[in-house]
């Protein structure tokens, strides 16, 4: 995955300045770049001399320009086919790590390539597998409950008409296979409005391809696990395209970045460390002159935060969302 969700050729890297002017690359060090897609942060950070990029991205589709930075870089790109949910197994913490930077979003050739079906202008059979999947798109529209399906469309895509779009599919699915023209013409028509701010389609569309691609415990496990790896004085970069990415990216940073337990009576323990320095708690946001130029990146989010110390307590974070996971393993049903 990379930053730009943009119907066109062009792909621009989102944030990109913002992000070079938060991780430093100028100065050296080990970079990971959790999210490849067409390589835009890993390209730029590797201009310095004394830098290295570790990349991960869980798309094969992105061997090739991977195969391109490795033959012009060197030793100084190394590339993994990989969820960044294993960040854990592919880096090790003594490996001197500047930043580990993730970008949810979807690159330009992603969303173009109809294969894919991430849009809902996509032909035939559902898809939206993105790599190293267990289930698709079709798996579930096809398969699970109307309980399952309108949770899903709720939670992950926050769908109003979620229950109706539900009842509709299994309605529909009696009848035939649903692939993604008919999908689309049921969630159509469970609107009365005839025109709307965005397509009708848009947010089942985002909930399957979270659901899919069980992108909120990739995001939870991805956070936690580069946490583990990075040194103290390291730093986390995220960009988000949507609420719920940022919620999950919001509480990460500040909940850990707050003492628990302030009396001075009480022994020191893991909850009572502040393990993140929050540089800027409010999250930086596309320039003008970015939006004129990429509209797309209207919704992008950019967080950070330093690691101070050590911890192997995330229980909170597990517990806020555990929800949204427990929707994650509906696919169990399938």
């Amino acid at each position: 995955m990379n930053a730009t969700i943009k119907l066109e050729k062009k792909h621009f890297p989102v944030l990109l300045d913002e992000l070079v002017s938060i991780i430093s690359p100028l100065y050296g060090g080990t970079f990971i770049d959790c999210t490849f897609g067409q390589g835009g942060y890993s390209k730029e950070i590797l201009r310095h001399q004394e830098n290295r990029v570790i990349a991960i991205d869980r798309d094969k589709k992105v061997l090739s320009e991977a195969e391109e930075l490795k033959k012009k870089f060197g030793r100084r790109f190394r590339f993994f086919h990989s969820t960044f949910k294993e960040i854990n197994k592919i880096s090790k913490k003594d490996q001197n790590i500047k930043a580990i930077i993730f970008d949810l979003g979807y690159s330009t050739n992603q969303i173009l390539d109809l294969s894919k079906g991430i849009s809902f202008k996509s032909k035939g059979k559902l898809n939206m597998k993105m790599g190293i999947n267990e289930f698709s798109a079709h798996d579930a529209i096809n398969n699970l409950s109307e309980d399952s399906l309108s949770k899903i469309f709720k939670y992950f895509g926050e769908e109003k008409n979620a229950r109706l779009i539900a009842k509709k599919i299994i309605l529909e699915r009696k009848k035939k296979t649903i692939n993604t023209e008919n999908l689309v013409r049921v969630i159509e028509s469970c609107y009365k409005k005839k025109y709307t701010k965005k397509h009708k389609a848009t947010k089942v569309f985002q909930s399957l391809r979270i659901f899919v691609n069980q992108e909120i415990s990739q995001l939870i496990h991805g956070l936690v696990n580069s946490f583990k790896i990075l040194p103290v004085g390291g730093l986390i970069a995220v960009v988000t395209f949507h609420s719920l990415e940022d919620k999950i990216v919001k509480f990460f940073f500040k909940n850990y970045s707050e003492v628990s337990n302030n009396s001075r009576y009480l022994p020191i323990n893991e909850n009572s460390l502040k393990l993140f320095n929050l540089p800027q708690k409010k999250p930086i946001i596309p320039s003008h002159h970015e939006l004129k130029k990429n509209l797309s990146s209207r919704s992008a989010k950019l967080r950070y935060a330093i690691k101070l110390n050590n911890s192997n307590n995330f229980k909170l974070l597990y517990e806020k969302f555990n929800y949204l996971i427990n929707i994650e393993n509906l696919y169990l049903d399938i």
